[in-house]
């Protein structure tokens, strides 16, 4: 059983994904991943979902809406699981505050990113979300 779940939003508009550039650590700094964050304690997955993309891209939490899951859980380490959810936005245009860079991406484009290896499992499950 993992003691810490990070959740992971493919933030998902017409037929793109938004996708992050990593700043750190320096191990992962200038790779591409799904943007999201660790949930806290009495936090649910979507409700932390919510908030770190609302801190990491500058969003209103309003706009953000949790759908269903994408792909299977991908395990980090014997403490961490990695979930990545569907995610709509109302409104708004997110901004880089906590990522070097911010990019939309097409179906077609997902096999060109330098993705972080976590991410690269949901690949095809991103495709047909597509």
């Amino acid at each position: 059983m993992p003691t810490q779940i990070v959740v992971a939003g493919a933030v998902i508009v017409g037929s793109t994904v938004l996708i992050a550039q990593r700043r750190r650590p320096p191990e992962l700094a200038g790779l591409w991943e799904l943007p999201g964050g660790k949930v806290m304690p009495g936090e649910s997955e979507p409700a932390a979902l919510v908030r770190e993309l609302a801190e990491e891209l500058g969003l209103d939490a309003a706009a953000i809406m949790v759908g269903e899951r994408l792909g299977a859980d991908v395990v980090l380490n014997p403490q961490m699981t990695l979930r990545a959810y569907q995610v709509s936005l109302k409104c708004g245009e997110p901004r880089p505050d906590d990522h070097q860079a911010l990019r939309w991406v097409t179906a077609v484009e997902l096999r060109d990113v330098d993705w972080v290896p976590a991410d690269r499992a949901w690949l095809a499950d991103l495709a047909r979300a597509l």
